[in-house]
């Protein structure tokens, strides 16, 4: 009987119908595996995951392989994004084994949960130097059956190695001038002069990295900086990786050039992306990075928004064709005929030289990505808005991708954070509303009654698993960011409280993080890693709310445990600068004070949008009328209008400047 019917998780119930005896990750799993005396198989991935529904279909699909499994193993299904911790620990151990890691993952296990073979996908027949996954099973069962002794001392031996891997905070130094120039020397090197971005094929986004570029030019005047971060966000909302239509980017690019993506959209990247977009129209101006943080914005509410106000976590890469294939890309990629059928004979020529849309085609089967081959003329605005609205009203008529509607509260943390500034810079009181909303999801669903965090919900119930450190981390900066935004100091109020689990349950006795509370589910080894993913680490999420509400607050303990946790910050930095890019836009607050901010006036008047636009590093702002001073933020206790003028107070490492009253005094204090 397949056990995943009912579950929260999008991904699972894809895996309902199988044939496979699926259980989900429980203790009942482990103990029918050793009352049978079978291994587990442990398969993990997610609901946008192309290569884990092209197994599924394959394998987990296919009555014969079902019948196998289910005769030799416990098979176990985790959705990595409701289970992080299992995910991290488990694909640490296969790219250890391996060199190499990915989704869908396949691990063999023992009744103690032990690893003792890995893999990731593996076709149903040989190719590519692939064994097929009926060969992996029999190989397994036979090891399992003949050489026990030996399976046994693989998998002692791989958690003897797990376990020895513990991080402590103070493996570095705390980070200062020359780790973070150091740091800036290492990105240059790596830097993609021709296409922007870092590295080669597959290239990721690297939100997390421009975000300290953006912060050292704004502390240091670094140039190089700025144009790094510049030349890649135009590269990327030039490429196929963005969305040319509707906004939002996908996953990654396959190629170096951004040209054709991984066609997956995921609720983090475009959060990360849409505040990185609108941090840099705030360094620079730049018109194409304010319109591409207002799509993203209206993407993320338009797309991924749910009924009960928070954001979905992910929209697939696959879709129907016209022929009623399952292929990813359907919905997205265009042939010149689609575009003729479109706008007509004259606009498809036009659109097919602005979108580079070619016979040849840059996909698959002919078709192309959308990108932006050239700058548009002031005379052709009306000419583009035209073709894009009658392109994007055609292809909503196309079969969607289905769309993966859980809440995970890290991502919706990350997406409250962008909202509300996005909203906040440009006027547009709509988002900072829907991100007021996704927050009070958050508080109402995911905190509850419980007074922690849990980690996921769907369709307004609560998930069984317990929130991760990023969980933590991330939904605070979220908080803190609308604190910031709207004068509502609850919002600060409920960030310390997520903090001050983070210190209790969270931080170890040298101040290192773990990414599981220390109560939490015991896995063979208790995750922590403090280098970012697709997401801020949890550890330098933590880190970098711990120092905003230490700046808020005045607290010691927390700035104490911020500057403790960016220890490893200064030791990774310099060596791996693309891993831990959060790491380093926190250590660059930190170098900067972060400079703290009060605004006594009225919230959303001209001083208090100045203090928003300040590109000070990390700065915090607290905004309130006079007669509400200090009764929800600390930084505005003590801070009178001047004049009865709306009045703005600056410090920095315990030095306040002298209160100013004048918007462009203020604009110069703060780097605007």
């Amino acid at each position: 009987m397949n056990r995943l019917a009912g579950v929260t998780s999008p991904y699972l119930l894809q895996h309902a119908d199988n044939p496979v005896d699926w259980w989900p990750w429980s203790p009942e799993a482990f103990e029918e595996a050793r009352r049978r005396d079978v291994p587990v198989l442990l398969s993990v991935g997610y609901a946008s995951c192309h290569w884990c529904h092209v197994m599924a279909h394959e394998s987990f699909e296919d009555t014969a392989v079902a019948e196998y499994l289910n005769a030799h193993f416990v098979p176990v299904k985790v959705d990595r994004e409701e289970r992080p911790d299992v995910d991290a620990v488990y694909m640490e151990a296969v790219q250890a084994a391996t060199g190499q890691g990915g989704w869908p993952m396949t691990v063999f296990l023992t009744a103690d949960a032990e690893p003792f073979y890995f893999g990731t996908y593996f076709p149903p027949e040989p190719r590519h130097g692939m064994p097929a996954f009926r060969q992996v099973l029999e190989g397994v069962v036979a090891a399992w059956s003949d050489r026990r002794e030996e399976v046994a001392e693989v998998a002692g031996r791989i958690v003897r190695d797990l376990a020895g891997r513990s991080l402590a905070a103070g493996e570095g130094s705390l980070p200062g001038e020359a780790e973070l120039a150091q740091a800036l020397l290492r990105l240059t090197r790596d830097y993609d002069e021709k296409h922007g971005g870092f590295g080669g094929a597959p290239k990721f986004p690297p939100s997390m990295v421009i975000e300290f570029l953006l912060r050292h030019h704004a502390r240091t005047g670094a140039e190089g900086a700025l144009q790094m971060a510049a030349d890649s966000c135009a590269a990327m909302a030039r490429g196929g990786i963005y969305d040319q239509l509707g906004g939002g980017f996908a996953r990654y690019s396959v190629d170096r050039e951004w040209i054709v993506p991984h066609f997956e959209k995921m609720l983090y990247d475009n959060a990360l992306l849409c505040r990185v977009y609108a941090h840099l129209w705030r360094a620079t101006g730049s018109d194409l990075a304010r319109r591409v943080a207002l799509e993203t914005a209206d993407f993320l509410v338009r797309e991924l928004r749910t009924a009960e106000g928070g954001f979905a976590s992910a929209l697939d890469a696959d879709s129907e064709d016209a022929q009623g294939r399952h292929v990813e890309g359907a919905f997205y990629v265009w042939t010149p005929a689609q575009l003729r059928e479109v706008l007509g004979e004259e606009d498809a020529a036009f659109a097919a030289g602005y979108f580079g849309v070619t016979e040849e085609g840059t996909f698959e089967e002919g078709s192309s990505v959308l990108r932006l081959m050239r700058n548009g003329e002031p005379d052709e605005e009306a000419r583009v808005a035209d073709v894009r609205a009658r392109l994007l009203a055609a292809r909503e008529l196309r079969a969607r991708p289905e769309r993966d509607d859980k809440i995970v509260a890290a991502w919706n943390g990350l997406a409250i954070a962008a909202l509300a500034e996005t909203g906040a810079y440009f006027g547009r009181p709509d988002l900072i509303e829907r991100a007021t909303e996704a927050a009070d999801l958050l508080v109402r669903v995911h905190m509850g009654e419980a007074a922690r965090l849990c980690r996921t919900s769907r369709d307004g119930r609560a998930g069984d698993n317990s929130g991760v450190l990023e969980d933590y981390g991330d939904v605070a900066e979220g908080f803190l960011a609308l604190a910031s935004v709207t004068g509502e100091g609850a919002w600060l109020d409920f960030a310390g409280f997520l903090l001050d689990i983070v210190l209790e349950r969270f931080t170890g006795e040298d101040g290192q993080l773990f990414d599981t509370a220390d109560d939490a589910e015991r896995l063979i080894r208790r995750p922590q890693d403090p280098t970012d993913s697709a997401t801020p680490a949890g550890w330098t999420a933590a880190a970098g709310a711990l120092l905003s509400y230490a700046a808020h607050t005045g607290s010691e303990a927390h700035r104490t445990a911020a500057e403790r946790a960016l220890g490893i910050v200064g030791a990774l930095g310099p060596k791996a600068p693309r891993f831990i890019g959060w790491g380093l836009a926190v250590a660059e607050a930190l170098l900067d004070g972060p400079r703290e901010v009060a605004v006594a006036g009225p919230v959303g008047g001209e001083l208090h949008r100045t203090a928003l636009l300040g590109r000070a590093p990390g700065a915090v702002v607290a905004a309130g009328e006079e007669a509400d001073a200090g009764t929800e933020f600390p930084l505005l206790v003590d801070r009178p209008l001047v004049g009865g003028e709306p009045t703005a107070y600056v410090c920095r490492h315990f030095v306040c400047d002298a209160p100013t009253t004048d918007a462009g005094e203020l604009a110069a204090k703060l780097g605007g």
